[in-house]
């Protein structure tokens, strides 16, 4: 596979996401929050299923029952991240949750810092502050900020803390779609329990979101996941994240498209800062390393 085709199906696995926030968005008509997770993260499960027991029979190095209940561990994370946001629809739009959901991108270097003393480079900081001027701006000030628009940003730490410490047990037990399934599983098991106790689950709310419940399920978690660990074997870091950070771009669109939502210039203005700051986080390095080696090779032998 080529690098292009590799970034085209990245680029597909994010028009799925942001699309997915429409659905996520139209589904609290019908079930509440962890209900529906838990109807979608066990149907994402079931659609992953096959690829994780391929990937686990040519694996000559499988996970062990350590790195099993690590992953159970993130998966806990993942289904906070996944049930604080979707009770974040009920007040906010879809635009201002694809945005502010992205702003994970900024915050996993600082946690990455808080947790492990992984030194992020400088220019992180003023990135910071510029991405929440941009979430200030999108919101309407704080006194206009909605709960729901609070509840993303919280959300987005969370999503912080699921990429940390999957990277590291990726990188620790490798097994991708092995560890990604049972985050699905976990996140699917905990959130039907739970919407069981404190929701009504029943055959009229799920009928009602069935087709939420299909496209978030099938389509951006198993599928879209399938196409990320696809493409990432044949695309460098920093162009997948690009890439899928786009995702942002198409809930807005999806938004405007389906739900008719629209935004002040004020307010594109604060999604424009948004996206610009994921794009430095991810290039700022590579455009040091270049000059690093630029000016090395200029340096007399």
């Amino acid at each position: 596979m080529t690098r292009l085709t590799a970034n085209v199906l990245l680029i597909i696995a994010a028009l799925f996401w942001g699309a997915a926030f429409v659905a996520q968005s139209t589904a609290m008509d019908s079930m509440a929050p962890l209900g529906f997770n838990g109807m979608r993260f066990l149907l994402a499960a079931i659609a992953v299923a096959p690829f994780a027991w391929i990937e686990w029979r040519k694996s000559t190095n499988r996970i062990p029952l350590t790195g099993i209940v690590k992953s159970v561990l993130v998966g806990v994370i993942f289904f906070i991240a996944m049930a604080v946001q979707q009770y974040g629809f009920y007040t906010t739009s879809v635009t201002n949750a694809g945005f502010l959901t992205a702003l994970y991108v900024v915050l996993t270097p600082i946690m990455g810092f808080i947790l492990f003393r992984t030194l992020p480079n400088p220019f992180v900081w003023p990135i910071v502050i510029l991405s929440l001027t941009g979430a200030y701006l999108l919101s309407g000030s704080l006194n206009a900020m909605k709960t729901g628009d609070i509840l993303m940003i919280i959300s987005a730490l969370f999503w912080a803390l699921q990429i940390i410490f999957i990277g590291r047990l990726v990188k620790q037990y490798g097994n991708p779609i092995t560890v990604a399934w049972i985050q699905f599983l976990t996140t699917g098991i905990i959130g039907t329990v739970l919407g069981s106790i404190f929701e009504v689950i029943d055959l009229s709310s799920i009928s009602g979101a069935w087709i939420e419940i299909a496209y978030t399920g099938i389509l951006s978690g198993g599928l879209s996941f399938t196409l990320q660990a696809i493409a990432q074997r044949h695309t460098p870091p920093s162009d997948a994240a690009i890439m899928l950070s786009s995702e942002s771009l198409f809930a807005a669109l999806f938004g405007a498209l389906l739900l008719g939502e629209r935004l002040t210039t004020i307010q594109m203005l604060g999604c424009a800062m948004i996206f610009s700051c994921i794009l430095l986080v991810e290039l700022m390095p590579q455009i040091q390393k270049r000059l690093k080696r630029r000016n090395q090779a200029k340096q007399p032998a």
